[in-house]
């Protein structure tokens, strides 16, 4: 009887081990292709990343993101445009704080991590103090970072001053704020990230905000269709949903924001 309840307690710690081998084997099954190197790339703009400091927002995620893949990731400094040439080529595997609109979706997926809203810094001496003022004026003039995309309404205002040539593009957030305080550009497209430059004093003494009354809008992890297969695509996207299910994401957001808004950047429903 003691052999048949020992044989009978090995049997069962047999199947334990088998369980749990099987478990682990069908989590590393379940992880990315690491056979290869992939590349990423980081813009530099305001809070998401700064190539002086090499800190930001998406420097911890990529970083997080790596370490968790357990693959091997050349990150690398990229123009926003370049970014999007690179994606849609696919000779860019990822890059990161990216939204997306019917082009994008043709040749880039995402697995979204945050979201935010857009507002409009403007000149106070401007004259504007709603969304409806600048497309009567025949004199504002719009400064935005060049193939970025924002809300519906930042995106319907932008559509409508280009087409009367009142836009003015730049490769990044410096030069607009450049243009703003020499008054060659009336107001500009802002989000949560730029807010450190309204503490500068030149900035903060010539200008207001206003709000654009659009939802916020999901911005992700940008994954190339070309480069990525759907089956990995779906192991990077289970990836980037458990950093927002154990924490993670908001703990890095913490790092850069007050509590209540980097909850709020980060506790959404996530788009399907």
């Amino acid at each position: 009887m003691i052999r048949n309840g020992l044989g009978g307690m090995l049997l069962k710690l047999f199947c334990l081990v088998a369980t749990v081998s099987a478990t682990t084997s069908n989590a590393v099954a379940a992880g990315p292709d690491c056979s290869r190197p992939f590349t990423l790339a980081l813009h530099d703009h305001g809070l998401l990343y700064s190539a002086d400091t090499d800190t930001g927002i998406d420097k911890d995620f990529a970083d997080e993101l790596i370490r968790r893949s357990g693959c091997r990731v050349n990150v690398s400094l990229m123009s926003r445009a370049r970014i999007w040439q690179l994606i849609e080529s696919g000779a860019l595997d990822f890059s990161l704080s990216g939204i997306a609109n019917a082009e994008r979706d043709r040749f880039a997926t995402f697995a979204w991590y945050f979201t935010d809203k857009y507002y409009l810094l403007v000149r106070k001496d401007s004259g504007m103090h709603r969304l409806a003022d600048f497309e009567r004026s025949d004199q504002f003039q719009l400064g935005v970072i060049r193939s970025f995309r924002y809300s519906d309404s930042a995106n319907k205002l932008v559509d409508t001053l280009a087409a009367k040539n009142r836009v003015s593009q730049a490769g990044g957030l410096e030069p607009l704020y450049e243009a703003l305080i020499n008054r060659r550009i009336q107001g500009m497209i802002m989000e949560p990230f730029d807010y450190p430059a309204l503490e500068e004093k030149r900035i903060r003494d010539v200008t207001t905000v206003i709000e654009f009354n659009d939802p916020a809008v999901p911005h992700g992890l940008i994954m190339s269709k070309k480069a990525l297969s759907p089956d990995e695509q779906a192991k990077w996207r289970a990836l980037v949903n458990q950093m927002r299910a154990d924490g993670t994401v908001l703990r890095i957001f913490r790092k850069y924001f007050k509590p209540d808004l980097a909850q709020a950047m980060v506790d959404f429903k996530a788009p399907q």
